[in-house]
């Protein structure tokens, strides 16, 4: 068996190569003993430093030798014959590195791409977002713009900023840069069913009915997929995972995160807006409008698209793992249901022209008909299910404290030494597709 080499170390565990690839143990355990290991591939060593840089506390990692390049986007690099540590001992540097000795010409090549991906990703965000920006402005449906609109405008706004904001993180490396991923791609993903009934709302009416406002919106929306896209594919090492039903927190999770998201998406559905007309004479006539279900074909299928995908998309940030990983994806997925509660808000605040139910002001002012706008109790269920969403997102961004040994049953970790920090359970466990050494009693 080959021996094991420590590159870095933090205050409660330490990272290298093990007996069967990349590794991390307990600060100063027995080497034969990692705790995981992965797969000397490109993807098994950025699951190990993104594992290790999770249970690792901030500001305590110590690079001790080799790999010189960059950890957040690492290269296929392996040690050369010779180098060695021992419980103890301090680094031993054999002879000297090169990138790509072990994959060859492909190696480096993969290396430079996977450098520039992040970079690529962050440009075809940022050019999504330039034409979302310019979509604003120009005649978006029927002659009016974005613009012109508050209740129209607020959501795409709030839709460009998170993608700007996901350009950013990804561009920033590390953790920053799944985080920004998910965050785009959930965003992405839901956000397909609105372009999509707006996209409707023109195969239904024709085509007099579209500007260049929703032909740039559709582009920036397409742009800022493929670089959601390309971020998730820049790394493959967190995936959803089967639910381990031993674990009660991980299934309330998931329970709490899909029934708030099938309510949210049920609540979508019915009419939000209500409006009460008046005469002179006290005469009221109430009616409602914005039924999911009382619009066109084309249109109806986009609807129906945000909420398949929202509860999709719940569902597996509820399973993702790292956990908090995955409420950066529900995120994703439910900031733009919480605009759309935004933008019903700001369509009641504005005043309401008899005009709009066919009256002409002629009629109004013999009549002196008025008309009120408000929301109906559909609208207000909505929101508490937005609410539940967020929140089932916030508890799972929080710390996950670790699982005794005593709920994991018999194929648990091994629970560290006094004095040494515990290692995180399943809820944050890596997830499938590394290799993973169940540990055996601590040598004295």
């Amino acid at each position: 068996m080959r021996e094991s080499v420590i590159w870095y170390r933090g205050a409660g565990y330490q990272l290298g190569r093990g007996p069967l690839g990349y590794a991390v143990w307990p600060a100063g355990g027995p080497p034969d003993q990692p705790l995981e290991q992965w797969p000397e591939t490109p993807a098994g060593w950025s699951a190990a430093w993104s594992r290790f840089n999770a249970v690792e506390a901030p500001g305590t990692i110590v690079h001790l030798g080799p790999p010189a390049g960059p950890p957040a986007a690492p290269g296929p690099w392996r040690p050369a014959a010779g180098d060695s540590w021992r419980p103890g001992a301090s680094w031993r540097a054999g002879p000297s590195w090169r990138a790509g000795d072990s994959a060859g010409p492909a190696g480096r090549r993969w290396s430079g791409l996977h450098a520039a991906g992040p970079l690529s990703a962050a440009i075809l965000l940022a050019a999504g977002v330039v034409c979302g920006l310019a979509s604003l402005f120009p005649s978006y449906l029927s002659g009016g713009s974005l613009a012109q609109e508050p209740a129209e405008l607020v959501p795409h706004v709030i839709y460009l900023a998170v993608w700007a904001a996901s350009a950013v993180l990804i561009v920033s490396g590390g953790i920053r840069q799944r985080m920004g991923a998910l965050l785009a791609l959930g965003m992405s993903i839901v956000t397909f069913g609105f372009f999509f009934s707006d996209l409707g709302t023109v195969l239904s009416g024709g085509a007099h009915l579209l500007g260049p406002g929703l032909v740039l919106g559709l582009a920036g929306w397409l742009a800022c997929t493929a670089g959601s896209v390309l971020a998730f594919r820049l790394w493959s090492a967190d995936k959803p995972r089967k639910l381990d039903t031993r674990q009660r927190a991980a299934v309330v999770t998931l329970v709490v995160a899909v029934l708030a998201a099938l309510g949210t998406a049920i609540a979508f559905a019915p009419s939000w807006d209500s409006y009460t007309l008046r005469t002179a004479a006290g005469l009221a006539n109430s009616i409602t409008a914005g039924n999911s279900f009382a619009n066109p074909g084309p249109v109806i299928a986009g609807d129906v698209a945000v909420m398949i995908t929202l509860v999709v998309v719940v569902a597996f940030a509820a399973l993702w793992r790292p956990v908090r990983l995955g409420a950066v994806l529900l995120a994703g997925a439910a900031v733009p249901m919480a605009a759309q509660a935004i933008s019903a808000l700001i369509q009641v605040s504005e005043p309401v022209s008899p005009a709009s139910f066919g009256i002409s002001p002629a009629q109004a002012g013999r009549l002196g008909l008025t008309v009120s706008a408000g929301v109906t109790p559909a609208f207000w269920i909505y929101c508490a299910f937005v609410v539940a969403l967020l929140m089932a997102g916030g508890w799972m961004a929080l710390p996950q404290r670790p699982v005794s040994r005593s709920t994991q049953g018999p194929a648990s970790r091994q629970t560290p030494g006094p004095g040494r920090a515990p290692w995180p359970g399943p809820a944050d466990s890596v997830p499938a597709g590394s290799v993973t050494q169940p540990s055996g009693p601590q040598a004295t």
